[in-house]
C-alpha cells in the first residue's frame, strides 16, 4: 500500500513511521525546508513531550472533545510515548506538574529521533512541497496535488496543524482545502495564548515572574477558570503556563469579544494562596512588629518581590510613608485583600503568531475516532492539531498528536 502523509510535525512524522513499519511505501510531504519546526519551539525549546498520569488526567486536561480521544489514546498512551522515545535513545525525565521532558532539555533530540526513525524505515521525505488540493474520485481520496506534481496513493493522512505559529508552516491553508472538499471546519481561535490588558501595572511589573500563585478568570462575577502555578507580567498583559491555559477556556466564552470590550472579564491573582486571610494577617502582623518604626514602603520586603511592593501599596490605599506602627486594623485588612485578590482587567488575546495551539479545526463528528479516517471521504485521514481537539499545557497536546498519528498510520 502507498501512503502519503502531508505535514512534517509530530503527528505527521509518527504517522509516517507507523505506516512504514507496517510495510507500506510511505511518503511524507512538508511545505517548509525542515521537519519538526513546531516541536523545536515547544516548552521553550525543551519539548514537554507528554505527561505523567492516567486517562482521567488526559481527559480532564482536554477541554474540547475529550471523549473522541479515548480509542487512539488507549492504543498509544503517554507510557507508549515515553517507551518509544527511550527506544530511540532519548531518555526522559519527570518534572513538576507531571510534565515529561527529554533529559537533555533539547527539543531537537525529539525531532532527531523521529527523523532518524523515518530514515530507518525508508520513509521518503519531500521538503518544500506544498499541498494544493486533494484528488478525490467517487468519494474516495486517491492522492494529492502539490505545486510540483500529482501524487497518487491508497491512503492520504493530513497532519498539517492549525493556524498557530504560521512561521513554522501551519498557516491554516490545508484546512481551507479540506473545507473546499466538503469537510466541516469549526470556528478557529488562537489557543494557549497570552492575555492582553491595558492596566498600567502590567507594564510596571513587566518581566516579573510569579511562582506558586493562584489565578482566577472571572466572567461577569462568575469564576470560569481557577488554577495554581506560574505566570508572568509582560508589557502587553499576562502570560506564563496558568495564563496560557486560561485562554483556551476564555476564548470559548459566549459573546467573548463584547465582554472584553465592556471590561467584564477580570483576572484575580492570589499572591499567597497557601495562606488563608487570618493566617496572612498574622504573618503581616509579625512583619509589622519587626519593622514597627519603619515606613510602610520598607516593611514588605520579607513578604513580596521588590517589584510588586509599590503596586500592592497603591492597591491597599495606605500611604507609603506612614510609619508601620500607625497602620490601622482596617488598613491592614485592605492590605490582605490586595495580596489575596490582585485584580487585572483583561481586554483581549494575542494572535496566532504566538499561540501554542489552534482551538477548532476539523469537526470530529466526521472522523472515525479509532482510525482517524473521514466518514465522508474514504482513504482520507486527519490527525493532530488539524482536528477540533485541544488541551491545556503540560504535554497533552503533543500526546494528542502522537495518539492520533499512530491511529492513522496503522493498517486496518
Amino acid at each position: 500500500m502507498k501512503v502519503v502523509v502531508v505535514g512534517g510535525g509530530a503527528s505527521g512524522m509518527i504517522a509516517a513511521i507507523t505506516s512504514a513499519k507496517q510495510g507500506n511505501e510511505t511518503i511524507l510531504v512538508e511545505k517548509t525546508s525542515s521537519l519538526g519546526n513546531k516541536i523545536k519551539i515547544t516548552g521553550k525549546g525543551r519539548c514537554n513531550v507528554t505527561f505523567d498520569g492516567d486517562i482521567e488526567d488526559f481527559k480532564e486536561n482536554i477541554k474540547h472533545n475529550n471523549k473522541f480521544m479515548y480509542s487512539s489514546y488507549m492504543n498509544f498512551s503517554n507510557k507508549d510515548v515515553v517507551e518509544y522515545f527511550n527506544s530511540q535513545g532519548v531518555e526522559t525525565k519527570l518534572e513538576r506538574g507531571g510534565r515529561i521532558f527529554p533529559v537533555s532539555d533539547k527539543a531537537q533530540d525529539i525531532v532527531d529521533a523521529l527523523v532518524n526513525d523515518m530514515k530507518a524505515n525508508n520513509v521518503k521525505v519531500m521538503l518544500n512541497t506544498e499541498l494544493k488540493d486533494l484528488i478525490i474520485k467517487d468519494e474516495t481520496c486517491v492522492g494529492i496535488k502539490t505545486q510540483k506534481e500529482e501524487i497518487y496513493a491508497d491512503k492520504v493522512i493530513i497532519a498539517t496543524g492549525g493556524k498557530s505559529y504560521p512561521s513554522t508552516g501551519s498557516d491554516g491553508k490545508a484546512l481551507d482545502i479540506l473545507e473546499k472538499n466538503g469537510i466541516t471546519i469549526t470556528k478557529l481561535l488562537p489557543g494557549l495564548v497570552p492575555l492582553r490588558s491595558e492596566d498600567k501595572i502590567c507594564k510596571e511589573l513587566q518581566g516579573l515572574t510569579l511562582k506558586n500563585v493562584s489565578l482566577k478568570i472571572i466572567d461577569s462575577g462568575k469564576t470560569i477558570y481557577d488554577s495554581f502555578g506560574e505566570m508572568l507580567f509582560a508589557h502587553f498583559g499576562l502570560t506564563g503556563p496558568i495564563v496560557l491555559s486560561s485562554s483556551s477556556i476564555l476564548n470559548r466564552v459566549e459573546d467573548i469579544d463584547n465582554k472584553l470590550k465592556e471590561h467584564k472579564i477580570t483576572a484575580s491573582i492570589d499572591l499567597k494562596p497557601a495562606l488563608d486571610i487570618d493566617t496572612l494577617d498574622k504573618r503581616i502582623q509579625r512583619d509589622f512588629q519587626k519593622y514597627t518604626n519603619k515606613e510602610f514602603k520598607n516593611a514588605l520586603d520579607d513578604l513580596l518581590p521588590q517589584k510588586l511592593i509599590p503596586v500592592i501599596i497603591s492597591r491597599s490605599g495606605i500611604d507609603e510613608s506612614k510609619k508601620v506602627h500607625q497602620i490601622t486594623k482596617e488598613e491592614r485588612e485592605n492590605l490582605v485583600k490586595s495580596i489575596k485578590n490582585l485584580e487585572i482587567n483583561i481586554t483581549g488575546f494575542l494572535g496566532y503568531d504566538v499561540a501554542i495551539i489552534t482551538c477548532g479545526g476539523v469537526d470530529v463528528k466526521q472522523i472515525n475516532p479509532k482510525t482517524m479516517e473521514t466518514k465522508s471521504i474514504k482513504n482520507l485521514f486527519i490527525v493532530g492539531e488539524a482536528l477540533d481537539v485541544d488541551a491545556l499545557t503540560g504535554g497533552f497536546n503533543l500526546q494528542i498528536a502522537f495518539s492520533t498519528g499512530v491511529a492513522a498510520g496503522n493498517n486496518y
